[in-house]
């Protein structure tokens, strides 16, 4: 029997001064039982503590967590139909000293150390208050946007009849939490929101409202959003959108696909085997008071931001990694990172994805400590699927040879290996 708990020391140990007589007389016998019945007792709890510290040490990932926090009520719920949550958002306290001229981007690099490659979801759960994040790269973000708009907007952005309430809620939790959050950039009005800095004023409580509640959505924010409404099979579906900045996916061809179709379509790795069970499950259970996010990243050998035109244009019929150009110099390689939250819109239902785009140069990461050498590692413990998604086979050579380059730099300048966890910890 394997022991759970520390072992009790023997019970005539604890007495070497007691004598034969001594322990034939009644009360020594009591005080015996007394002191035993106390180590029976201290040893229970020791090993029930002892119990309670390792269930805590296999605590479920956030995914797991929600699951069974919320498991037994999604479970009786029939799919497709959703009882309005009396939860609403708490108001977020101001973003310390936010400036749209010095506040820079978080330094997301969410890539961790080989030999091995683990393809999970990555779920970490967030505070409310961190639901959006904006920094002085808002104006090239908020540019795009607005020439994308202008040419691209009926591609871009699709709302489903079905889905508009839930866009229209999605868009009052914005007006409500950026200029609580953001009061430099934003003002509350009576009548919406106004952007301070674009000049910009929305009326959101007009009906009907002036354009698409997505489009709107889209405007106040670097992210792009997504709304995946389940149905009456107990799928999500996409079926609200405003994908402006993607990179290498178009929100018109993926829009009305239920979420395992978004992956498989897009060829995802391992997705059926290691996270489509898990991901539904979530989907299913996740609770408008829980927030999640998780981050991805993958590489560019172009500057753009919205769309990699190095993979082809836009509106190919199939753009691909085969398409760009092989081997280009290090300049041209830029790291592009999204920090993706998840959460449950109380009064719908709907699911909402914000996708938060980082967008920089590979040379500028890698003069950051610890960078080169921990990235060269991710990529090289990548497997073939892995690696054909991230289009590895156009641009590996050159991004290894530069990243073992830099590394080498830095450990020659007497970088110290064995500090890089008190300096930089998942996902930065």
């Amino acid at each position: 029997m394997t022991n759970t708990g520390p072992s009790s020391p023997p019970l005539w140990g604890l007495l070497p001064f007691a004598t034969t007589a001594s322990l034939t007389n009644p009360p020594y016998i009591v005080a015996l039982f007394v002191i035993a019945l106390a180590l029976s007792v201290t040893s229970i709890i020791l090993r029930r503590k002892q119990q309670e510290q390792q269930q805590q040490q296999r605590s479920p990932s956030p995914e797991k967590a929600t699951a069974t926090r919320g498991g037994k009520q999604a479970d009786q719920r029939e799919p497709g139909k959703w009882t309005p949550s009396d939860f609403k958002m708490p108001t977020p306290d101001p973003y310390p000293d936010w400036s749209i001229e010095h506040t820079k981007p978080l330094p997301y690099r969410p890539f961790r150390y080989g030999p091995k490659y683990n393809q999970t979801m990555g779920l970490r759960s967030v505070k409310h208050t961190d639901w959006i994040e904006l920094d002085n790269h808002f104006p090239r973000f908020h540019a795009d946007k607005a020439r994308r708009i202008k040419e691209r907007a009926d591609k871009c952005c699709l709302t489903a009849p079905e889905a508009y309430p839930a866009a229209v809620e999605l868009l009052d939790d914005l007006v409500d939490y950026l200029p609580a959050r953001y009061p430099s950039l934003y003002r509350r009005t009576a009548v919406g929101i106004d952007n301070l800095w674009s000049g910009e004023s929305f009326n959101t409580t007009r009906k009907p409202l002036a354009e698409d509640p997505m489009l709107t959505c889209a405007r106040l924010v670097q992210d792009d959003l997504a709304i995946m409404i389940e149905k009456s099979d107990g799928q999500y579906y996409l079926l609200a959108a405003a994908i402006f900045l993607p990179g290498f996916w178009r929100a018109d061809e993926k829009f009305g696909m239920s979420l395992s179709e978004l992956h498989t379509s897009g060829d995802v790795p391992q997705f059926r085997e290691k996270l489509e069970r898990g991901m539904m499950n979530f989907f299913r259970r996740v609770k408008p008071e829980e927030m999640v996010a998780r981050n991805n990243y993958f590489f560019q050998v172009d500057d753009d931001l919205a769309w990699s035109w190095s993979i082809g244009s836009e509106d190919d019929a199939h753009p691909s990694w085969s398409k760009s150009e092989k081997n280009r110099a290090i300049e041209h390689h830029h790291f592009r990172s999204e920090r993706q939250t998840l959460r449950r819109l109380p009064k719908t239902g709907g699911v909402v994805f914000t996708i938060r785009t980082y967008f920089h140069p590979v040379m500028d990461i890698c003069e950051e400590d610890y960078v080169p050498g921990r990235l060269a590692s991710a990529v090289r413990s990548w497997g073939e699927d892995v690696s054909r998604y991230k289009g590895k086979e156009r641009y590996g050579d050159i991004l290894l040879e530069y990243l073992d380059k830099k590394h080498e730099e830095q450990v020659k300048r007497g970088l110290d290996l064995g500090r890089e966890d008190e300096v930089r910890a998942y996902p930065y």
